[in-house]
């Protein structure tokens, strides 16, 4: 299980200088990885296809998986048969696993089969990345680009494209593991060929992104649906009035309660580690008051959940050019091959 990100990366405290010479050594790790695999001294594995990798430099939730769902619809659009690769954080699978919509969200994790049941495309998880999108180009042929969510720092992958998904609050003090949230330094935003920014972006972090072309991200839903019973929704309107609970294992619960109070409900709060694994227990209370969870969490309440329990589906809506953008990219490539 996940834990909750310590309060002080949120902030330059006493806590976080104290641990400064660690994130310095954990900075310098870092730099001399990635310089060995640019010298080549690490070997990369090139795939036959195009491969457009989607992460992040912080730890936490910044909207990679709507991002990825969003990029899916982008690249069939064009013409593209895409698959995804993922690690399959929270999930029991070793090795290499394939993901259906009626995966287990258990042994697979719980992105990955929440990205099979939005994209409908080939999905395989694997702690070995290029080992994971092999195989499932073995069991697919038809792919003809590979998608790695959450897959920025794992260079042993090449990649074609980089995309990375930024939010100001998972960012936090800007500082390097463990004195605060980054992977790697805010400089590498400098190296990838497009930010997408799921909300505003500070001063120092616009700065350090540079030139390399924003897109801003917001995550929209116009209604709720039956965990029970799908073909059920509603709207907001429905519980207006009354008490709802808010249940969420995701990077940042907070932006889902804050996005409920929006529509004028009156959220009673319910946060979880990320990636929890949800028990008919954490939904046993209140059996008259309607409980809502994100996407995510339902493809794994699903199984036990009551009859008052409603997912928020959302799509990422990315700001214009940002398709354009990485199409062309892919393409330039198809022409120098």
């Amino acid at each position: 299980m996940a834990a909750r990100a310590p309060a002080f990366w949120q902030q330059r405290s006493g806590r976080a200088l104290l641990l400064s010479p660690l994130s310095l050594l954990f900075g310098l790790l870092a730099s001399l990885r990635r310089a060995l695999y640019r010298m080549g001294v690490l070997r990369t594995v090139r795939l036959p296809v195009p491969v457009i990798v989607v992460g992040n430099i912080a730890v936490g939730g910044s909207g990679k998986t709507p991002s990825v769902d969003w990029l899916v619809r982008q690249l069939r659009a064009a013409g593209w048969s895409p698959g995804i690769v993922s690690r399959g954080y929270g999930g029991t699978v070793e090795g290499i696993g394939l993901v259906s919509a009626d995966s287990d969200p258990s042994l697979c994790g719980d992105e990955p089969v929440l990205l099979a049941r939005l994209t409908r495309c080939p999905v395989a998880v694997g702690r070995d990345r290029p080992a994971a999108a092999q195989g499932l180009l073995a069991a697919h042929p038809e792919c003809d680009l590979i998608v790695s969510d959450d897959g920025m720092q794992h260079y042993r992958l090449a990649r074609d494209v980089e995309i990375a998904v930024v939010d100001q609050a998972t960012l936090g003090n800007c500082r390097l593991l463990p004195a605060g949230p980054l992977r790697e330094p805010l400089g590498r935003l400098r190296n990838v060929d497009l930010v997408i920014a799921h909300g505003a972006l500070s001063p120092p972090v616009s700065a350090a992104i540079g030139g390399v072309a924003v897109a801003s991200m917001t995550l929209e839903g116009a209604s709720f649906r039956s965990l029970r019973r799908p073909a059920d929704t509603c709207e907001a309107s429905v519980f207006r009035g009354r008490r709802v609970h808010a249940l969420a294992g995701i990077g940042r619960p907070e932006r889902f309660f804050d996005q409920l109070r929006a529509m004028g409900l009156d959220v009673v709060e319910h946060p979880f580690p990320d990636h929890h694994r949800f028990t008919a227990a954490d939904l046993d209370f209140a059996p008259d008051e309607a409980k809502l969870m994100t996407s995510k969490d339902a493809v794994k309440c699903a199984p036990f959940a009551p009859d008052n329990a409603w997912e928020f589906p959302v799509q990422a809506s990315i700001g214009s050019g940002a398709a354009e953008r990485i199409l062309e990219k892919l393409n330039n490539g198809r022409q120098t091959a």
